[in-house]
């Protein structure tokens, strides 16, 4: 049997997985069995390494990881829709019974796969599986399309700079909430960006909302999500991926609002409409290769030997907005 390293969380707590030689997987029948090259590295992951996410632990020991992007080394029996050599990317494990993606390879569900964008080098790729397919479960669920008056709070986050991107990109009328340090970046993208530190917030976003929004997409949770309620029109649509608190409702009743909440990991957790998760990421490689939609990572550059600092770069929220470990050199940046 041939080895490879992994990243292996053995015990929960602020410890980083330990880093060591395990058996590398076999391309199974229905499988893919992935060259890793690069991997995001996501709050969920900073959670689970914490212990702080039962709803997504794997049992331990376990190899640890969600993002990934790579090169399909080879397939197993039935696998029809990748050969070896393609470049890949998906949200494909580190919870539950999934091998994560912090391995030089990684065995894989092919329906949560699809070929990487052209453009775009792998090791950017590797930082859009988890956000962006969060970004599409809401906006799909909340029906944002052309005209659509919008609201993304904390719009130029992990989940909401693609959301942003990906709402603009549909003739959506995006306004997003954003740190004073990341209004131009959103404004290049073609939304309106609101200072959520300012205390008038609120009277610039109801002014900017022109009587409330049709839909907002809450990313922050807390304060964020009740806020939300209060800017939505009657009989509006709020979606949020951060609803893991106790809200009150009051607001949302008033107003007759339809809430969305939005568990990206349902489909690796249990199995059910993995498929979705690779058609969303289909059209998110076409966003990509139209010069539509970019991932914003941060320039510091981690390895599997430095993921200590790589998880403190999540935790302590000094990411600047991406977090990727390099696994392995690209041998083709760009086709």
């Amino acid at each position: 049997m041939t080895g490879m390293r992994a990243a292996v969380l053995d015990v929960f707590g602020a410890h980083a997985p330990a880093v060591r030689d395990v058996l590398r997987p076999e391309p199974e029948p229905g499988r893919v069995l992935i060259r890793v090259l690069a991997a995001g590295l996501n709050p969920i992951d900073n959670g689970i390494r914490l212990g702080r996410s039962p709803y997504a632990q794997p049992a331990l020991p376990a190899i640890v990881g969600t993002d990934v992007a790579g090169i399909v080394e080879a397939v197993g029996d039935g696998v029809d829709s990748f050969s070896p050599g393609d470049r890949v990317f998906g949200l494909t494990g580190g919870v539950r019974g999934e091998q994560g993606s912090l391995a030089q390879f990684q065995s894989a569900d092919p329906a949560l796969l699809a070929h990487a964008p052209d453009t775009l080098p792998l090791r950017q790729a590797a930082a859009l599986p988890l956000v962006t397919l969060t970004a599409w479960e809401a906006l799909q669920a909340i029906q944002v399309g052309a005209g659509s008056r919008l609201l993304i709070q904390a719009g130029a986050g992990g989940v909401g700079h693609v959301a942003t991107q990906i709402a603009v990109a549909s003739g959506a009328d995006v306004t997003a909430t954003v740190s004073p340090g990341k209004a131009a970046l959103v404004e290049a993208w073609g939304a309106t960006a609101v200072d959520y530190t300012r205390t008038d917030v609120m009277t610039r976003l109801r002014d900017a909302s022109e009587g409330g929004f049709d839909a907002v997409f809450d990313t922050v949770g807390g304060p964020a999500l009740e806020q939300s309620f209060l800017l939505a029109r009657q009989h509006g649509d709020v979606a949020s991926c951060a609803a893991f608190g106790r809200p009150c409702l009051q607001e949302a009743s008033l107003r007759f609002l339809t809430l969305h909440p939005v568990y990206v990991l349902l489909p690796l957790t249990s199995g059910r409409r993995r498929a979705a998760h690779g058609a969303f990421l289909r059209r998110t490689a076409e966003l990509v290769d139209s010069g539509r939609l970019r991932p914003v990572v941060d320039e510091r550059r981690f390895t599997l030997d430095d993921l200590p600092a790589a998880y403190t770069a999540v935790g302590d929220g000094s990411a600047y907005i991406k977090i990727v470990v390099d696994i392995a050199a690209d041998p083709s940046p760009l086709r």
